[in-house]
């Protein structure tokens, strides 16, 4: 027992000498320590020893703690790491849906989305193959220029569309005598009804009479008319009331009067701010013809400047998007429709059907590519050109699950003309919602049957039927069908539903005009 403690003492010692750091080499070997004595040292020196001694054993201490510190901690992870390890080799399995499951709640299909496009593009590419090796090239720029005219030294669709400046001016004229008082207020809207019936009538009646009009120029000249139609409408509806409340004796016009849900915008202290009767010049009122708009305000909306690059590049898209719609017409659809025709007049049902389907996908793109040219392109080009701030011409018709949505949508001009001058006045005088919407529909069906029909010059009501028959449309995609499935339905009446009516005036004009050839 001695034995160990006495050979436990130098070890004692010695771990302590170890400890000490500096002190080891003092330690060994000697005079100094057999003597007991400390060596004499410099002040410098001792003190640079004493901070290495005292960082050493700092050092040490560190290392001493965390090993002891780490050692307690790896154990647990190394066991968790181990048992987990072993879990995954025993079960392999945890409870899931698939991916295509809707409780899944898996909603990136991209990749699905690309395909789709892949597919669609193969698809018609095999199908302007087929047309290609089957009709060869059809494009002829000449061609277009005769769907305009007949004669090249008459153009009577031109001429017909500058007499509309008799009307336009008749109406502003018409203004000027009620805001000055000269003619009672019952006189000035006896005025404007002439005036706007004559705008529908006189149109029509050139088109049907003169032999050298041509079935594009008289759409042509009738769409004009028709806008205008329906901005004048508008004009002397605005200036009416802007006339009421003067009368109520109102110390100044704001637009707010005139059109309460637009708000100042940006850009307008730059053009004047007009109140009425001010606002009934010639200039106000082309700016109103021109403008991109079927409302008409005092004070419109205006962008501060004309961004000259944005301007080019609408441009460009207008004239390309024109070719491309023009060829796909003479290369794609005139074959089609021109093979439709023989198994309508043999009434055989299966081919019927498979010219309709065969026509659907050329009309329904050349569709898509007119409303981006029209809403899009041109409609920007105009509104940039004339510093006009409203650029909302439409909104995500793509995305309706009902009819409703869908007509409210596409067309914004239409429909705030509609919702403005129509729907809500009759909504002020009593009449129910759906009896409205039924009125605004109506009005709708009249005017794309005076588009077609007058043109063409025959009376066959199918495109009122079809604008009609939305009415009983919305109600069972509204009642019965929602979400994707009420989107579906309106795709199908858009993809469908417009070769249907392509075919039967096409058919009509066919027999009428040319007999039974084709």
């Amino acid at each position: 027992m001695s034995d160990r403690a006495e050979m436990r003492g130098p070890v004692n010692r010695r771990r302590r000498t170890t400890i000490s750091g500096g002190a080891l080499k003092q330690a060994n070997g000697s005079k100094w320590h057999d003597s007991g004595e400390k060596p004499p040292q410099c002040p410098a020196k001792a003190k640079t020893d004493e901070e290495s001694r005292h960082a050493s054993n700092n050092g040490k201490v560190d290392r001493e703690t965390s090993g002891q510190q780490q050692q307690p901690t790896n154990s647990p992870r190394k066991q968790r790491n181990v048992v987990e390890d072993f879990n995954e080799r025993l079960s392999c399995h945890v409870l899931q849906e698939s991916l295509l499951s809707s409780a899944s709640g898996y909603s990136n299909y991209r990749g699905i989305l690309n395909w789709c496009v892949v597919m669609l593009v193969l698809s018609n590419a095999r199908l302007f193959l087929e047309n290609i090796i089957k009709y060869g090239i059809l494009v002829d720029p000449i061609q277009v220029v005769s769907l305009f005219l007949k004669d090249p030294y008459s153009w009577p669709a031109a001429c017909l569309i500058i007499v509309s400046n008799v009307f336009i001016l008749a109406a502003l004229y018409t203004e000027r005598r009620l805001a000055v008082g000269t003619i009672s207020q019952t006189t000035g809207a006896i005025l404007h009804i002439f005036n706007l019936t004559s705008l529908l009538i006189f149109p029509s009646a050139t088109v049907l009479t003169l032999t050298s009009m041509t079935p594009v120029g008289g759409v042509l000249s009738l769409g004009v008319y028709t806008v205008l139609f329906l901005k004048l409408y508008s004009y002397q509806d605005t200036n009416r009331w802007c006339r009421e409340i003067r009368q109520a004796k109102a110390k100044r016009l704001t637009r707010s009067y005139s059109c309460p849900s637009v708000a100042q915008s940006n850009g307008s202290a730059i053009h004047s701010h007009v109140s009425y009767p001010g606002n009934l010049t010639h200039r106000d009122m082309y700016y109103f013809v021109f403008a991109p708009t079927l409302c008409y305000q005092l004070n419109f909306p205006r962008s501060p400047r004309i961004r000259k690059r944005f301007l080019m590049r609408r441009l460009f898209e207008m004239l390309f998007f024109m070719q491309l719609l023009v060829g796909l017409i003479q290369q794609w659809m005139v074959p089609t429709i021109q093979n439709s025709m023989k198994p309508f007049q043999e009434m055989d049902f299966s081919r019927m059907v498979e010219r309709l389907l065969k026509l659907a996908v050329p009309n329904h793109l050349i569709w898509l590519i007119f409303f981006y040219w029209f809403f899009h392109s041109s409609m920007n080009f105009v509104a940039e050109l004339m510093q006009f701030g409203d650029r909302e011409f439409y909104k995500d018709w793509w995305n309706s699950e009902t009819v409703t949505y869908f007509w409210s949508n596409w067309n914004i001009p239409v429909h705030k003309w509609c919702l403005r001058h129509f729907y809500k006045p009759m909504l002020r005088r009593g009449v129910n919602k759906f009896l409205a919407q039924t009125a605004v529909f109506l009005v709708s069906a009249f005017f794309h049957e005076y588009l077609v029909s007058v043109p063409l010059k025959m009376f066959r009501l199918w495109a009122f039927m079809g604008m009609m028959a939305q009415v009983p449309l919305a109600w069972f995609v509204g009642r019965f069908l929602n979400g994707n499935y009420g989107n579906a339905a309106v795709w199908m009446s858009l993809i469908i539903g417009q070769p249907v009516a392509v075919l039967m005036y096409v058919h009509d004009y066919y027999v009428t005009h040319y007999g039974s050839t084709t």
